[in-house]
């Protein structure tokens, strides 16, 4: 099968067994043997890195346990599969037949947590509360018909016609919730009131709960200029939304998007993918340059641009124009922009307003502690949760964070006292390649390049007094799976970068 002097100990090795991807990971004398693929997208394990005793998913970042394939930490919800392996002779040979997966016995339980918002957060959470053996009641509450799906790939691959609408991946496979008895409520909520403990749905159902995670991600921020209800105007934040912007913007369409966001420009990738004729209007000249940096936020202009992008930069939407459909925008400079379709991208507000009985911030973020509690028995995830990092409250958007959070707040619920240790990731796609960003930075005193930026095979390192902020990176999968696991505590700069070279 495979000699145990050729496995490496910082990176898996991949075998097939019959039909069986197999991942093999050496610790001294002793092989473990796990599905070689990620559970979440199907990442290959054996391209990651395994570090701080964990396997590194080289596409997303997520993590599981060296000694046993735990899941540690998402986007994946799921453990590895196990596999027989034993070593004879320093020949490893391993079995094709998976072992069965280890279950959590649920003891019984009167009480009842109810998760409010069925994204990527709400179904982490209720996935979580069950791995973990919680065995009261869940009730998982969500607007959405559909079960919570993968919302990511809404502006990376539908619009570019990669993924059609109903292969949009679920979050959890068909009868999960069923099965592990999460009730799915199909409702808007309208009131929750934190001292009576109680969750008011808009159909006048009511539930009491003994512990709640508000997970409801955010709310599209309006344009508030005249004709922005228009047909033709749309925002991206569900399927429909994604499946009315196709049907809207054929090939050879005029799109204009308002906001050179995350989402923004994104759907401006997809749409060129499938020749829309893309302009994107926004107040600021260089998209992501808060998040990145000037250097950085150029070089995503001049792509998008190289891709037949045209920017109208310094100015914002004045009014729409359209006789029931949306057929200009016209801008604060005078400029007339004729519109098949309008894509509004300037980003979320947190959709907390149905809380009574906490004060919000300003944005509408509800402050929490370092164990996501925001009062007595209530706690949030994700987009809406004002969390302390490294001592300062800040949101985050970002999908792998909200699903950190759930499994954080899922312990907690169930009597933990665990903190937010984590590393913010996230990754954005233009024009086929991904882009990764590792840590979280408002402030920075020097940047290091490593690699080609040009070429858009690199690491950048936004650095503070001496020590790794944030990375950006193209094409440097495993370097960053490595460098995100050492970010958990303070990483100097001259340690970075020899990691970086020793990962490749």
């Amino acid at each position: 099968m495979a000699r145990l002097a050729e496995l490496e100990e910082t990176r898996g090795t991949r075998v097939d067994v019959g039909e069986e991807k197999i991942l093999l990971v050496r610790v001294g004398d002793t092989v473990h043997a796990y599905q070689a693929t990620c559970p979440h997208a199907g990442g290959p394990l054996e391209a990651g890195a395994i570090l701080g005793g964990r396997i590194l998913c080289p596409w997303h970042k997520g993590n599981f346990r060296v000694s046993d394939g735990a899941l540690c930490e998402p986007p994946a919800l799921d453990s590895l599969a196990r596999y027989p392996v034993r070593v004879e002779d320093g020949e490893v040979y391993v079995s094709p037949e998976k072992q069965p997966t280890p279950v959590s016995r649920k003891a019984a339980d009167a009480r009842t947590f109810v998760i409010v918002g069925a994204g990527a957060a709400g179904a982490a959470a209720a996935s979580a509360l069950r791995e973990f053996g919680f065995g009261g009641r869940v009730v998982l509450v969500g607007h959405e018909p559909r079960a919570p799906y993968d919302r990511t790939s809404l502006s990376k691959f539908v619009l570019s016609g990669e993924m059609p609408p109903e292969e949009v991946p679920p979050l959890r496979p068909p009868g999960f919730y069923t099965a592990h008895g999460i009730e799915r409520l199909k409702a808007r909520v309208k009131r929750l009131d934190v001292k009576a403990r109680s969750v008011e749905l808009e159909d006048g159902r009511r539930l009491t709960y003994d512990a709640a995670l508000v997970a409801p991600g955010g709310e599209p921020k309006r344009l508030k200029v005249p004709g922005e209800e228009l047909e033709g105007v749309s925002v991206l934040r569900t399927l429909e939304d994604a499946e009315r912007l196709l049907a809207q913007a054929p090939p050879g369409a005029r799109a204009v998007i308002l906001g050179n966001s995350f989402i923004g420009m994104e759907a401006a990738s997809a749409l060129r993918g499938r020749k829309v004729d893309v302009t994107v209007v926004a107040p600021n000249a260089i998209p992501f340059a808060k998040q990145f940096g000037e250097e950085v936020g150029r070089l995503f202009k001049t792509l998008h641009e190289r891709n037949g992008v045209v920017f109208r930069s310094g100015t914002k939407a004045a009014r729409l124009e359209g006789r029931g459909r949306v057929e200009a925008v016209v801008l604060e400079s005078g400029e007339r922009l004729a519109a098949d379709v309008v894509l509004v991208g300037t980003g979320v507000r947190p959709a907390t307003g149905f809380i009574e009985g906490l004060a919000l911030r300003e944005d509408g973020g509800l402050p929490v502690d370092a164990h996501l509690r925001a009062a007595e028995g209530l706690y949030a995830a994700g987009d809406v949760a004002a969390f302390p990092l490294r001592g300062d409250p800040v949101r985050i958007e970002h999908w792998r964070v909200a699903q950190e959070h759930a499994r954080l707040a899922a312990r907690n619920m169930l009597g933990g006292q665990e903190r937010y240790a984590g590393v913010p990731f996230f990754w954005t796609y233009h024009y086929s390649k991904r882009f990764e960003y590792l840590g979280h930075a408002t402030q920075w005193d020097a940047v290091r390049v490593v690699g080609d930026l040009e070429g858009l095979t690199f690491v950048v390192l936004l650095v503070k007094e001496g020590h790794v902020a944030a990375a950006i990176a193209c094409d440097r999968e495993r370097a960053t799976a490595g460098l995100l696991e050492r970010m958990r505590s303070p990483v100097p700069v001259d340690e970075a970068l020899h990691l970086l070279q020793s990962l490749g």
